[in-house]
C-alpha cells in the first residue's frame, strides 16, 4: 500500500536526487543562543542553524510540487561544529540525496566562508496540505 501511495505522490512532483538549494543569513543578535534561550553565548544558536538548514530543504522543493502538496520535516540529524559570531554570513546548502516515494532525504551543510558550521541530514515527507492541516487541527 505504501508504495502505491508513494507512486501516486511521485506523479505530482518534479523532484530528483541531486537537486540543490542555498539560503543565507547574516547573524544578528536575534539569532544568538542568548536571544533564543538555547545557551548564554552571543553566537549563532543551534536552533537557528537548524531552521536555516530546513529553509534550504524547503527552497529545494519550491516550485516543483503540484498545487495542494507540501513537505513536512520528520527527522533531523545535525552536528553543529563551529561557533559563528554576530555579523558573519552563513550559507546553508541542501542537496536532495534520495527520493523514496513520499520520503525526501536531504544532505545539508551550513558554512561560514570555508568553515563548516554544521552538517547533517534532514528528512521531509510529501503530504497533501489540506489533509495534513485538517488532521492537525482536528486533534
Amino acid at each position: 500500500m505504501a508504495s502505491r501511495v508513494g507512486r501516486a505522490y511521485a506523479a505530482h512532483m518534479d523532484l530528483q536526487a541531486g537537486l540543490v538549494a542555498r539560503v543565507e543569513l547574516t547573524v544578528t543578535d536575534a539569532e544568538t543562543a542568548q536571544a533564543v534561550g538555547s545557551g548564554d553565548v552571543p553566537v549563532l544558536s543551534t536552533p537557528r542553524v537548524l531552521a536555516l538548514a530546513e529553509a534550504a530543504t524547503v527552497a529545494a522543493t519550491t516550485g516543483r510540487l503540484d498545487s495542494g502538496l507540501t513537505t513536512v520535516g520528520t527527522r533531523v540529524e545535525l552536528d553543529h561544529r563551529a561557533a559563528t559570531p554576530v555579523g558573519r554570513t552563513v550559507v546553508a546548502e541542501a542537496t536532495l540525496a534520495k527520493v523514496d516515494g513520499r520520503r525526501l532525504l536531504f544532505e545539508v551543510v551550513v558554512r561560514d566562508g570555508q568553515t563548516v558550521v554544521a552538517e547533517g541530514r534532514i528528512e521531509r515527507v510529501l503530504v497533501d496540505r489540506h489533509r495534513f492541516l485538517a488532521k492537525a487541527f482536528d486533534a
